[in-house]
């Protein structure tokens, strides 16, 4: 089953999100860390990471391009999420998928899978 991680400033909607994947099956790590994600990346492997754009530390746009910019992270698949519509800067960024906050569990699995 894959591995998702969570990185998101939002505790609370984290934890509802990691409740809502666990119950589909996938494994789920979610992360405070906003300053650097590539220790935990590392040492986590997940297959899909959901990083918010907007962050309480630092812009996830940058975290995005740092996990990009790292040779053996590259082809992490890194779905972006926020609250405002940032899809094409998110794309630019590298990001795989942008998906739009309130999202509906639907929504959010059929990003997860690729649909």
């Amino acid at each position: 089953m894959e591995k998702i991680l969570i990185v998101d400033d939002d505790q609370t909607m984290a934890g509802l999100i990691k409740t809502l994947l666990e119950m589909d099956g996938y494994i789920v790590v979610q992360s405070k860390q906003e300053q650097s994600l590539i220790p935990i990346v590392r040492a986590e492997k997940p297959d899909v990471i959901l990083l918010d754009v907007f962050l309480s530390e630092t812009d996830g746009l940058d975290l995005l391009a740092e996990l990009r910019a790292t040779e053996d992270l590259a082809d992490t698949r890194i779905i972006m999420t926020s609250g405002m519509d940032l899809g094409e800067e998110a794309s630019a960024a590298g990001a795989d998928a942008f998906l739009m906050k309130p999202h509906t569990p639907e929504q959010l699995i059929s990003v997860i899978r690729g649909d």
